[in-house]
């Protein structure tokens, strides 16, 4: 693994981590700025899963934990393209959440939430990078469809061996029937 890998993952994953104890240890300063988008998304929650808990405050701790447990794996290199998708998925919420510029009508104010805004969404393309990150080694898109040839390839080679092989059993048969005796 390169040293640059793990570096850039280290990097990305610190502020889901101080972001993930945050939000753990006081999910209550989050919860106002959380409000508008779960308000938004308890119908949706309550359709697909209604066993899950909706309520902001345990939505917002979900959203640490996940970002916790994604930071820590993100920088210790284990799962990172599943990883980096999830954490990717988390900071929509997050982003439209915490910094929607658009709502502030103060220049500096809102100057500062899209500062914010844009900030994420060049962690969220940074997200996206590690998730499309092969390490050097083909995708499995990629490996999946090679063995796919390799093994087409293989079955065509069976047939043409297997034709052949009958074609001379039929001219020995038939040498054979010609031979007196």
């Amino acid at each position: 693994m390169s040293p640059v890998r793990s570096l850039a993952r280290v990097l990305l994953s610190g502020i889901f981590l101080a972001g993930g104890v945050r939000q753990l240890r006081s999910p209550e300063q989050y919860v106002q700025r959380a409000k508008p988008v779960t308000d938004r998304l308890t119908p949706l929650l309550e359709r697909a899963a209604p066993t899950l808990p909706s309520d902001t405050e345990t939505l917002v701790r979900v959203n640490g934990a996940a970002h916790l447990a994604g930071g820590l794996l993100l920088a210790t290199g284990h799962f990172t393209r599943p990883v980096s998708l999830l954490l990717a998925g988390s900071m929509v919420p997050t982003t439209l959440a915490g910094h929607p510029f658009w709502t502030h009508d103060d220049p500096e104010t809102r100057t500062g939430q899209q500062v914010h805004f844009m900030k994420n969404l060049g962690l969220i393309g940074g997200l996206l990078l590690a998730a499309a990150d092969t390490h050097g080694r083909p995708s499995l898109r990629w490996r999946a469809g090679h063995r796919i040839g390799h093994s087409r390839r293989s079955v065509q080679r069976a047939v043409r061996t297997a034709r052949r092989e009958t074609r001379l059993a039929v001219r020995s048969a038939a040498a054979a029937r010609r031979l007196p005796g």
